[in-house]
């Protein structure tokens, strides 16, 4: 492969050992994950996983804007309107291949430290998730933003949505809402909270550190630092309204949830943007949400990656993601032409399209993955 789409270098350890660094590197892009970035990052993280030398890997992003603001959703319009949407075509195997590196990351046999500063979201999101050690700064903003596109919260979303405290998670993916570092640790996103500027001062200590790193020893570094940057973080926004969102989201209609939502004329402006935003998203990417956080309540995350990838193909084949990202990154005239809301019009049918299964059940590329 002649491009490259991270860097990687192997930091010694007073040990003996290495740390794994490796930065995802296209800083215009705000790093998005990309295909070929992704199937980097995977070959990488197998080779450290069997190497006895690296002791622990360090993710983070190039830049100071973003750790990873998503996938490469302007790559997959193309292959939506090149005729590459499906099983077996571009699309599939993107979301195939991105949601078994979010799954092994999950499951990774030493620690992985992910520095998330800047914008975390989307498939930038599913990284992070996954790691033993979540660190957030003052920069950073995370969020499943989807409903902006004609997508639904994916890469592990069905799973760690439905963990969150109360109904945070429910409210989180319908609106895209964004999440701040004393947000992300709230709701169970991120561990720790330290300012950016300490980045090189972490990595050197861990390099310092007199014996093997552990997760023991990571987490004791790591809460130093954290203690160092007490009052530098922002605000959180859901914690203080846990209350007023477990209130907006107590109903069992999923219509009247969403015009509950919307409807919201308070003062809050974190709360008037989340509803704007919901307003102004695609209808049928909320009712997808809806059904597909219920239906995945007390799923593994495995089982919920594997939903996740028939349910993302078909928003490749249906259109209402193409129109989104259309409108959003490629004319942005930012009109999108949603397909008429499924709740209002009672167009099952519709929204059923998207819940087919998009491979047989034995064929499932996923179908490996352990609970």
């Amino acid at each position: 492969m002649s491009d490259t789409y991270i860097q990687v270098s192997d930091m010694p350890l007073r040990s003996g050992g290495a740390i794994g660094r490796v930065t995802l590197d296209a800083p215009t892009s705000l790093n998005a994950l990309s295909f070929g970035m992704a199937v980097q990052l995977m070959e990488q993280l197998q080779r450290w996983s069997s190497d006895p030398h690296i002791e622990a890997v360090w993710l983070e992003g190039r830049g100071e804007k973003a750790f990873c603001a998503g996938g490469d959703i302007v790559s997959l319009y193309k292959a939506m309107r090149e005729g590459q949407a499906g099983p077996g075509k571009m699309t599939g195997d993107y979301f195939t291949l991105e949601y078994r590196l979010d799954h092994f990351i999950h499951h990774y046999p030493k620690p992985v430290i992910v520095w998330g500063a800047g914008y975390v979201m989307g498939g930038g999101l599913g990284l992070l998730a996954g790691a033993s050690h979540r660190v957030v700064c003052e920069t950073t903003r995370v969020a499943m933003p989807e409903v902006s596109i004609g997508l639904y919260p994916d890469v592990g979303a069905s799973w760690f949505l439905n963990r969150m405290p109360g109904r945070c998670g429910l409210f989180l993916g319908v609106t895209g809402a964004q999440l701040t570092a004393s947000d992300g640790v709230f709701v169970g996103l991120a561990d720790r909270c330290i300012t950016a500027d300490r980045r090189e001062n972490v990595l050197a200590d861990l390099q310092a550190l007199p014996h093997a790193i552990s997760h023991r020893s990571i987490s004791r570094l790591l809460r130093e630092h954290e203690q160092a940057s007490r009052g530098v973080m922002p605000e959180p926004n859901v914690q203080p309204l846990f209350d007023t969102i477990q209130a907006m989201t107590d109903v069992d209609d999923d219509q009247a949830l969403l015009m509950g939502i919307k409807a919201y004329t308070g003062d809050n402006a974190w709360l008037s943007k989340a509803a704007r935003t919901l307003a102004q998203g695609s209808p049928t990417s909320a009712a997808i949400t809806l059904r597909q956080l219920r239906r995945s309540k007390r799923w593994s995350l495995a089982q919920a990656l594997r939903s996740e990838l028939d349910l993302s193909v078909r928003c490749t084949q249906l259109g209402e993601l193409e129109e989104g990202i259309r409108a959003l990154l490629i004319d942005k005239d930012r009109q999108p032409k949603w397909h008429p809301d499924p709740l209002e019009t009672d167009n099952t049918a519709w929204l059923d399209a998207f819940f087919e299964p998009a491979f047989p059940e034995e064929e499932h590329p996923l179908r490996d993955l352990k609970d």
